[in-house]
């Protein structure tokens, strides 16, 4: 695990140096460059594998391709062996980063297919005068771009592009105004002018001063309907079972996260499996008392104690949150509004280990979230809405419509007349509509013609599924995962040096998940349903049973109490006035509905607080 920057161009060390500082965080055990007139490569090293001759930038026999590399290759040893095979020598002891520059040898850039990891990959031809820049399939590890005076400029987190001295900073508003839908700026771009994220699965090619794209790896659902239950459910552990195997490869100790769920209690327990000595595993629990919150630490003191593992609990308060939260917005470089809990467990996780394995993406393959749980029940409710209307539905067509209250079914058919991509427009945290009454009118003059609702319709119009949970799951797979969900895993872990793993994000397993059909993944509204079986094996039933609660700090229960006085101040006129971006009546109006009881709009509050600091930090 690393942070990587360059810029291509003549030599310039004192740049370079200043860029790859800018990222110490990802990687405080050394740096390294290479520099040849033409390129300027730097990294910063976390040292999991190979820590004593792994140093990047790592290079081929002949020292004309060379790479610096950001993440883990997990089936490194056994591509190294087939490289043998073929007559590659390597200089490591046993990198798993040396691999890359071997299988470009020998497979040219078709060699992204053959790895299974997380991984942002700077690599450079010397002989062809070409960089690739590659983000992994899933998104796992980022990676940002910009063009200055025909200067390709990269690195694993905006910041290091910022410390280019020839960047001029500037913000992004079209990108901007998404953030107060979405919560997060949907990539590609980014909240500054001129700057790119790398998608998914993409791969960029610069030679000659010109850039191209291509997309060397999509999610693809094509669901079988001939699948039973029996088949998928060993399928599952199957492909789960290798995957944690795989991700425990490492030279330093590692531990895990553990919430006391059903995600990642699965992984702990497979973990104990391939483990001689107990596993460090880490909660995250809160001074004040939440009743919601206080079952975390509960279940997963459960499961410390069956698998036996070395157990660690972090206690914070609001008043952390309030200490912390400089830091956090640092971390992001750009406005979000989402779960920040990866960045206070990953505190008390640095002290004991650098690498923890997650439960990461379980909720997004298997279906755990509001809009996963609508899906099928809008989708019967539209088919049977004559039926409805005459209050003529049978007891088990009624049951179609589980977990969703039929009255909640009602008014969002109400708003998008059954269509799935309006219905998942209006859950959304502020439509178009809402942004144009709380934006000043200098704001709305940034803008142009762009609107959020033509990029979810630009998303729902390539997607490849056909059963209606899919679809949803699909879509927020290319989007809110990547976007929001990876995104404060990965900048928030590494911000204390932490590396996550993540054994539900391999892609084998993923590209099966895919062809699950949506009724086994949510079934009679149980969310998850097929994994729970597969999982069965190896938990107690209480955790299989119990509700959904989500890592996820108690922000909106601070906010109506102890952090009203500091949102209040954040949201203040006078420092809203400083950038006059929002109609400040509107704002006010909002704030005065909210403290007056109606809670309903704390989402909003708290993303207009995360975006004030953003602009005061970056811009004020």
């Amino acid at each position: 695990m690393c942070g990587i920057c360059g810029f291509t161009g003549r030599v310039n060390k004192i740049i370079l140096k200043k860029m790859t500082d800018s990222i110490v965080h990802r990687g405080p055990d050394e740096n390294g460059f290479y520099t040849d007139g033409n390129i300027n490569l730097g990294i910063r090293r976390l040292s999991i594998i190979d820590v004593e001759t792994g140093h990047q930038p790592i290079h081929n026999e002949e020292k004309n391709i060379w790479t610096v590399v950001n993440g883990e290759i997990y089936n490194y040893k056994e591509l190294r062996k087939e490289l043998e095979k073929k007559g590659h020598r390597f200089h490591t002891d046993h990198s798993d980063t040396e691999v890359i520059v071997h299988l470009y040898e020998e497979y040219g850039r078709g060699f992204v297919h053959k790895l299974n990891g997380m991984f942002a990959i700077a690599l450079w031809d010397k002989v062809q005068d070409k960089l690739f820049l590659i983000r992994d399939r899933m998104g796992v590890k980022p990676l940002f771009y910009t063009i200055v005076k025909n200067i390709l400029v990269f690195g694993s987190e905006i910041k290091a592009i910022l410390s280019y001295p020839y960047y001029d900073r500037e913000v992004n508003y079209e990108a901007v105004y998404h953030y107060f839908t979405f919560k997060n700026i949907p990539a590609p771009l980014t909240a500054f002018k001129g700057i790119y994220s790398l998608m998914p699965g993409e791969m960029l090619t610069y030679s000659n001063g010109r850039i191209s794209t291509e997309t060397w790896w999509k999610i693809k659902f094509d669901e079988n309907e001939e699948y039973t239950d029996n088949y998928v459910i060993e399928k599952i552990f199957t492909l789960l079972e290798d995957s944690v195997k795989l991700r425990m490869r490492s030279d330093v100790p590692f531990g895990a996260y553990l919430s006391g769920g059903v995600d990642s209690s699965a992984v702990v327990s497979l973990m104990a499996r391939f483990s001689d000595k107990p596993i460090k595993t880490f909660s995250l629990g809160y001074e004040d008392e939440f009743k919601n919150k206080e079952a975390d630490l509960h279940y997963a003191r459960k499961v410390s104690k069956v698998y036996n593992t070395e157990h660690y609990e972090y206690i914070m308060s609001h008043n952390e949150l309030i200490d912390e939260m400089d830091n956090i917005i640092e971390a992001f470089d750009q406005p979000f509004s989402g779960t920040i809990s990866t960045y206070f467990l990953s505190k008390l996780i640095k002290n004991h280990v650098k690498v923890a394995l997650s439960g990461d993406g379980a909720d997004e393959l298997f279906g755990s979230y509001l809009t996963h749980r609508v899906a099928q029940p809008m989708y019967h409710f539209n088919r049977l809405y004559d039926r409805v209307k005459s209050n003529s539905l049978t007891n088990k067509e009624k049951q179609l419509f589980v977990p969703c209250d039929i009255d909640f079914l009602e008014d969002l058919y109400g708003k998008s007349n059954g269509d799935d991509l309006k219905w998942r427009y209006n859950l959304y945290l502020s439509s178009d509509e809402e942004k144009m009454h709380l934006l000043s009118d200098h704001f709305k003059s940034l803008l142009g013609n762009t609107n959020s609702f033509s990029i979810v319709k630009d998303n729902f119009n390539r997607l490849t599924a056909k059963n209606p949970l899919n679809r949803i799951l699909e879509m927020e797979w290319n989007t809110q995962l990547p976007d929001q969900v990876l995104a404060f895993v990965d900048f928030l872990s590494m911000a204390h040096s932490v590396e996550v793993r993540s054994p539900f994000l391999d892609y084998r397993l993923v590209e099966f998940v895919a062809t699950i059909p949506g009724n086994m993944k949510i079934k009679n509204g149980n969310v998850k349903d097929i994994l729970k079986k597969a999982t069965a094996p190896l938990l107690a039933k209480e955790i299989i049973k119990r509700p959904k609660e989500g890592f996820v700090l108690p922000v909106f229960d601070w906010m109506a109490g102890a952090l009203k006085d500091y949102s209040s101040d954040v949201l203040s006129e006078g420092r809203l006035r400083r950038h006059n971006l929002f109609n400040t009546d509107a704002i006010k109006d909002l704030l005065h509905n909210y403290y007056s009881g109606n809670k309903k709009d704390v989402g909003k509050v708290w993303n207009l607080m995360m975006f004030q600091l953003w602009w005061e930090k970056f811009f004020g």
